[in-house]
């Protein structure tokens, strides 16, 4: 089997999920994560319903694949008790988000179909 360069990853996407229920635990780590790490990702929309493959709310935390060590250890020590799934951007969504998925917390079923599956 081949390896796949690492070059080939564009950026990564960490989406903390929440519901109702821990909707302001997600909006407070959120303020927590753009204070530590502004300047260093992005921050996406908060959505409160499911987008795209995500089966619960969500929101995006976009970084560069240098912040990969920073910012993923973070989240792993201070994600409480929100789900967080991250995938690496290499230009195969299907590919990305299926078979390179981390999970930090409970990892979730996610809706393929969006991505053409």
């Amino acid at each position: 089997m081949n390896d796949l360069a690492v070059s080939g990853v564009a950026s990564w996407h960490a989406h903390v999920y929440f519901d109702a229920a821990s909707r302001d635990a997600a909006f407070a780590l959120r303020e927590r994560v753009v204070a530590r790490f502004d300047g260093k990702m992005e921050m996406g929309r908060f959505h409160e319903r499911p987008v795209g493959p995500h089966p619960q709310w969500s929101y995006q935390i976009a970084f560069a694949p240098a912040q990969f060590a920073e910012i993923a250890t973070w989240l792993t020590l201070n994600h409480g008790a929100l789900d967080v799934f991250m995938h690496p951007n290499t230009g195969d969504s299907l590919r990305d988000h299926r078979d390179c998925a981390v999970w930090i917390g409970h990892s979730h079923t996610l809706n393929l179909k969006a991505l053409g599956a």
